[in-house]
């Protein structure tokens, strides 16, 4: 079998890390070439794609599309990994708030917000990550970010005892700490706040049903189906708009080379990369256009002469 290509969405269960899967899918599909596009923690569940082979090289055009949660948090209690695994450092006796007062909470994260990460994330600071200075008991300042809440809803609440659980669906852009986000709903409840549970339910337009288990991918592999489960590169990047060249161009185009204006149809007015096939529907690549010269450059060539 030559090398597989595609991207293969992987169902991660809890206590495995982004590598983890990685490494146990490599063994599986016995190759080497193999990327994910958004690290989870090991305990969360939920949507891993990994790019095989020549997908590698469309990980960063995956990454940028949202991605959708459904997490649940504990009101009353925090940790300092925001998170059910660290240590509770501080706690109150009785907790009173309304199912009102949350929709209200979750409904002002609408929008465009501002994040500090984690202390206990893989954010670079000083060349280190934070969880490693984290694990040394330092804490250092770090700088807010900006990112995006394009949905947010309750899905459930529970108000008995004296820790209510809030759960709910977000759909968010990049770079969003569920972890924080859950902390900061807290604060603007007036109280402190911890995730308890997290699944990733889409990632790269990707949904929880659509995955499979590491026995599933064992299972195709044996019986030789792995390929017909696997996502064409292109389309996991249908983001991307998609454009055709000329018929007398394509071996230009697959060569790599720089392609008129008048090759490529309907007409590219944007400088945003874009899909390019040729009359057939094959996929030749991603392009783009030269905001100089308005000559359609490539960018990366999947198919070679």
């Amino acid at each position: 079998m030559s090398e597989l290509e595609g991207i293969l969405a992987v169902y991660k269960p809890a206590g495995f890390t982004s590598h983890d899967v990685v490494a146990k899918v490599r063994r599986i599909l016995r190759m080497k070439r193999i990327g994910h596009t958004g690290t989870l923690d090991p305990q969360v569940t939920g949507v891993l794609p990994l790019c095989l082979g020549k997908a590698t090289r469309v990980v960063e055009y995956m990454q940028e599309l949202p991605k959708e949660y459904q997490a649940t948090l504990r009101l009353g209690m925090a940790t300092d990994t925001e998170d059910f695994t660290g240590e509770i450092t501080e706690q109150v006796e009785q907790v009173t708030i309304t199912k009102e007062q949350v929709e209200e909470v979750l409904h002002s994260f609408h929008g465009i917000i501002s994040q500090v990460p984690p202390m206990y994330s893989a954010v670079k600071v000083d060349g280190k990550r934070l969880y490693e200075l984290a694990r040394q008991g330092k804490t250092v300042e770090r700088k807010s970010r900006e990112v995006t809440i394009y949905e947010i809803e309750m899905t459930d609440i529970r108000l008995e005892g004296p820790y209510p659980e809030i759960s709910f669906r977000v759909l968010c852009s990049k770079g969003t700490y569920i972890r924080t986000l859950c902390v900061d709903i807290g604060r603007m409840l007036g109280l402190p706040s911890v995730m308890v549970k997290l699944e990733r339910t889409s990632s790269a337009g990707i949904i929880a049903d659509k995955c499979l288990s590491f026995e599933d991918i064992e299972r195709y592999m044996e019986d030789g189906s792995i390929i017909s489960h696997l996502i064409p590169v292109d389309q996991a990047i249908t983001h991307l708009p998609a454009h055709t060249v000329s018929d007398d161009k394509i071996s230009a185009a697959l060569q790599g080379q720089r392609l008129s204006y008048k090759a490529v149809i309907p007409e590219v007015i944007h400088s945003d990369p874009l899909r390019l096939y040729d009359g057939t529907g094959r996929f030749l690549g991603i392009f783009q256009r030269q905001e100089e010269t308005g000559a359609i450059a490539p960018v990366k060539v999947f198919l070679r002469e």
